[in-house]
């Protein structure tokens, strides 16, 4: 990767925001920083970023309607929400719009830095638009399953990037671990919900009349192979 990845930062609090633009440009990112919601629009939609990062409460929009409508756009930019309010709802909403990842405030700078990192890791591996198992495709840039003659379904965030660490090597285990590792980075889960996600993920597959199936591994993990 080359040190001059764009980022967007969009958050009202000033301050915040010029420390924030510091740091990243001392790490070699190219920043460009908007105070309001409609601005982050405007600019997102406007330039080529490589991440977005994006405070919930602004005034003109707030961040995820601004995330909505940069998705209803087709644009796939990574982006990682900061907030305040530590709501759970409010974080599965974010996530459920195609956010990739939440930073509550206060949060630590190298904890940003690592999330920035993260996020744009994925956008990097993002050189295959579309990911295939029998029937079933996943569309990493509209975070959407489908089959022929289905309406798509549309995947929460960590939906997606549950499939989407399945579909990238069909056949292989991946085990709980490395899902928890991956996607529930914040160590603020319980190994079941891995669970819970790959139950809902089945429910999906069934509705789609997939080809494929997820299928457990006792003990040892989750991995998707043709039925």
């Amino acid at each position: 990767m080359d040190g001059h990845m764009k980022l967007l930062i969009a958050d009202d609090e000033t301050e915040l925001v010029n420390a924030l633009v510091a740091i990243l440009k001392h790490s070699n990112y190219t920043v460009d920083a908007v105070y309001n919601g409609t601005d982050a629009l405007d600019y997102a939609l406007a330039g080529d970023y490589d991440g977005i990062i994006l405070d919930i409460m602004m005034p003109g929009m707030d961040g995820t309607e601004v995330l909505k409508k940069i998705r209803e756009k087709g644009l796939s930019t990574p982006v990682l929400f900061l907030t305040a309010k530590t709501e759970v709802d409010d974080r599965i909403r974010g996530l459920d719009l195609g956010a990739d990842d939440y930073l509550p405030k206060p949060f630590d700078m190298g904890e940003l830095l690592a999330r920035v990192r993260a996020m744009l890791r994925r956008k990097a591996d993002f050189s295959q638009p579309n990911l295939t198992c029998g029937n079933l495709t996943l569309d990493r840039a509209g975070y959407e399953l489908s089959t022929p003659g289905h309406d798509k379904i549309r995947l929460s965030g960590r939906e997606f990037q549950m499939m989407e660490l399945l579909m990238t090597s069909p056949g292989r285990i991946i085990s709980v671990d490395n899902f928890m590792d991956r996607i529930w980075a914040d160590g603020e889960a319980d190994v079941n919900v891995v669970w819970v996600y790959v139950s809902n993920l089945r429910k999906k597959l069934a509705s789609l009349d997939a080809t494929c199936e997820i299928k457990a591994s006792r003990g040892l993990g989750y991995s998707i192979s043709e039925t």
